[in-house]
């Protein structure tokens, strides 16, 4: 019996997804865990898999076109199967929907109906407006680190066009239509928000101007005006000169000859933090495209020596400084976090938690591990074993109601150049200390190397802060939304103590407890803290 194939909700913020391409055709044999497609959602590339056994009989949803969730992409069944009266029996109808955005896009004709004689007929202009798409669960908006294209220039479908600085990487803007460039809206340096006009990608000589113009109408934020562009009949000429000038922080190198510089954004950006010059960097990618390791692996010549500063009067100094464009991983950083300051009532508790046994059994587990444990290892597994025991610290405050977690995925705030980074090790009660450790070097080697997927930083239930490796004793640190609290950890600390009425050297770390008076009281709060201090005075117990 034929089954329609539906698009799957594969992230919790997907609304619709992109056939980025087919891997079957209709009258192919199709079996249970082959793959059929590769779907771009808002967050990733993914497959999708077959659960039936069949032919696929029909596709309703071509390369490159978008169909919401749950609409109707294809049907597999029997070879000769008649599959028409499902697809009118269905819900929705793929083909139906996925042109929906299109034609809002080129020709609001819904605008059109409610006031005809103010709105713009675009029927005739054979041009795309290329908008800022939503490249990751936070991002509001993004920075055009540079462009790959300039005004002119014939794009294909599948062409690089532009690459983008969200806040949490630097990705590559994709074109899905062919035609050529007619307009830059955004020159490199500057940020647009999402779903804001960036470029015009058409027939040659086709008025984008009105294309524009409708767009902005059609739009409840206004597009930017086209003023450079409306100079005389190729108006790519001048454009291009202006638009595409490399921005000073010159993120689309080029040659001496004038081309340009094949390098991915991350080894732009490792490039760019070892100060070295992409230029003189050999690629090995493909078509002498420069990747990461080229970068790593480059060893710049020597430098000439500067010349002696000339005979004379001593230099007394030169006020100066330098300014930078806010990263777009900042900008969020400090919004969110401003929003959990002054949206959260934060109270926080402070205890101090003395280390001796945590330090023999760390020496003690090392000299077998496979993986050598951290003392941040250790605390996220008390952390993890605490929070099993006080499940209402492992909660949200969703406005109109509270969520306790009844699963555990700890967030490891992690420092970059940029920021702060905050991948997650899920179920994280259910590990060892070797799974955590092993987890934790990996996901902090892709933080500091930009290379988190979005499975990596979605989910958490309760943050750590470790700042205790940077020689910082105490802290206070601002909840990371949607947690209720946050752990600030310092670092050891040889003082003295007092045990039985004697004083004596000891080894005390201090954890101080972030919590959101919306959801967590001191009671709650202390109590947390004090099982995951008999945790770590005791480390035998998160063993169990």
């Amino acid at each position: 019996m034929a089954e329609i194939i539906r698009m799957p909700k594969m992230s919790d913020t997907m609304e619709e997804g992109v056939i980025a391409a087919w891997l079957k055709k209709v009258g192919d044999t199709v079996k249970p865990g082959d793959i059929l497609a590769e779907v771009e959602t808002d967050k990733a590339t993914m497959e999708l898999e077959s659960y039936d056994e069949g032919v696929l009989l029909y596709i309703g949803v071509k390369e490159k076109d978008s169909v919401p969730v749950n609409g109707v992409i294809a049907v597999i069944g029997e070879k000769g199967e008649d599959y028409e009266h499902l697809l009118k029996g269905a819900d929705s109808s793929s083909d139906k929907k996925e042109e929906a955005p299109k034609s809002e896009e080129k020709a609001p004709e819904p605008a059109k109906a409610e006031a005809p004689s103010e709105s713009i007929d675009t029927s005739n202009i054979n041009a795309t407006v290329i908008t800022m798409p939503k490249m990751s669960d936070t991002m509001q908006e993004g920075t055009i680190a540079s462009w790959l294209k300039k005004v002119g220039d014939e794009i294909k479908s599948g062409e690089i066009i532009a690459e983008v600085e969200t806040d949490k990487a630097t990705m590559e803007l994709e074109s899905y239509d062919d035609g050529t460039l007619l307009y830059i809206g955004v020159e490199a340096g500057d940020s647009v928000p999402v779903d804001g006009v960036i470029a015009v990608i058409g027939e040659k000589g086709a008025d984008f101007e009105t294309l524009l113009k409708a767009q902005q109408q059609s739009s409840s934020e206004p597009a930017p005006a086209p003023k450079e562009e409306s100079a005389p009949a190729p108006k790519a000429e001048p454009v291009a000169e202006t638009k595409s000038a490399p921005a000073s922080t010159a993120p689309a190198a080029t040659t001496a000859n004038g081309e340009r510089v094949k390098a991915s954004p991350l080894a732009k950006k490792i490039a760019e933090e070892k100060g070295l010059d992409i230029r003189q960097v050999s690629g090995s990618g493909e078509g002498g495209r420069v990747v990461k390791k080229d970068v790593e692996n480059f060893v710049p010549a020597a430098a000439p020596q500067a010349a002696p500063a000339s005979a004379g009067a001593p230099a007394i100094g030169q006020e100066s400084y330098k300014e930078e464009k806010v990263s777009q991983m900042r900008k969020v950083i400090a919004k969110r976090l401003a929003e959990s300051k002054f949206g959260a009532p934060h109270f926080y508790l402070t205890m101090e938690i003395n280390m001796d046994k945590a330090i023999e059994a760390r020496k003690s587990m090392n000299e077998i591990a496979s993986t050598k444990i951290s003392f941040n290892d250790m605390v996220i597994k008390a952390t993890a074993a605490a929070l099993r025991q006080h499940p209402k610290v492992n909660s949200s405050w969703l406005g109109d109601k509270i969520r306790y977690n009844e699963h555990i995925h700890i967030g490891m705030a992690v420092a970059v150049e940029e920021g702060l980074l905050v991948p997650v090790i899920r179920f994280a009660d259910n590990l060892s200390l070797s799974q955590i450790s092993a987890q934790a070097k990996s996901l902090g080697g892709k933080a500091k190397n930009k290379e988190l997927q979005p499975k990596d930083w979605e989910g958490n239930t309760f943050t750590i802060s470790n700042l205790g490796m940077f020689g910082i004793e105490e802290f206070t640190a601002i909840i990371n939304p949607p947690d209720a609290c946050i752990l600030a950890v310092g670092g050891i600390k040889e003082t003295v103590v007092v045990k039985d009425g004697q004083m004596q050297i000891g080894n005390v770390m201090k954890v101080t407890l972030s919590c959101d008076h919306r959801v967590v009281d001191g009671s709650v709060g202390s109590a947390f803290l004090i099982t995951l201090k008999n945790l770590l005075e005791d480390p035998v117990r998160i063993l169990v």
